[in-house]
């Protein structure tokens, strides 16, 4: 079995057991959101400042690897065009659910972040990216092709792993792991993943993360730190994810 069928068996049954990520918004959510009182997170805890992406009415949203019914529905209450790509059918069946409970429309599409999007180029005027990157192996491809589906001034929004969590044992007391963190090659990593119920993870540097953007074309405009939410890195306030804002600037 690939990795990403794993990583999509994996959150479908987290959903079933209650994901956190995996719950959608309330009609009464939406509803609050159709009254401009709303929030969305790229990272565990901090919301994304609303001026990272400003006026929705009638723009064209890419949620990439966003499904779950938590963001589209509210873009979707601020007036924009939503589609959204995930690889998890649970994640998408919210999305549906969603959408027929308050009745907007959403493009849903089943797919693989590690192929090329099924877009056409300049499709999007911005892609919303909440951490899940850290469930692919490499991530430059990704972020060329987020370039190539965004039209010139388009913005890419990405919420990213600082690597950290990925060197700790599950207490997050102690360095067990030598970096980079693949399962597909060091089988002592996979054994830790599968008996922490993990999926299939992988970490990346923040040249893959920061320069792979930059490499793609992209301008980084600005960016904010966060932590797990819980756990000792949290409490010792220790960053360990990053969210970005991007144009393509042409």
């Amino acid at each position: 079995m690939k990795y990403q069928d794993i990583n999509a068996e994996t959150i479908d049954r987290w959903i079933a057991e209650g994901w956190e990520w995996g719950r959608p918004i309330s009609h009464e959510e939406y509803e609050a959101a159709l009254e401009g009182k709303w929030d969305v997170v790229l990272t565990p805890t901090r919301k994304v400042p609303h001026e990272w992406l400003g006026d929705l009415r009638g723009k064209k949203i890419l949620g990439l690897a966003s499904g779950g019914g938590q963001q589209m529905p509210i873009f979707a209450a601020l007036g924009a065009e939503c589609t959204v790509l995930d690889y998890s059918r649970s994640q998408l069946e919210s999305e549906r659910m969603v959408a027929e409970r308050e009745g907007y429309s959403i493009r849903i599409i089943r797919g693989d972040m590690t192929r090329p999007l099924p877009f056409a180029d300049g499709e999007f005027d911005l892609i919303f990216h909440p951490v899940s990157n850290c469930y692919i192996r490499e991530v430059k491809p990704v972020w060329k092709e987020c370039w190539r589906v965004l039209r010139p001034g388009g913005v890419l929004l990405s919420g990213v792993d600082h690597y950290i969590n990925y060197i700790v044992d599950s207490e997050e007391r102690e360095i067990v792991n030598a970096l980079p963190f693949d399962p597909l090659v060091n089988e002592e990593q996979r054994r830790q993943l599968e008996r922490d119920d993990c999926g299939m993870q992988f970490s990346h540097t923040l040249e893959e993360q920061i320069n792979g953007q930059l490499e793609a074309g992209f301008t980084l405009l600005s960016l904010y730190e966060d932590t797990n939410g819980e756990g000792r890195l949290h409490d010792l306030n220790i960053p360990t994810f990053l969210a970005m804002r991007s144009i393509k600037d042409v």
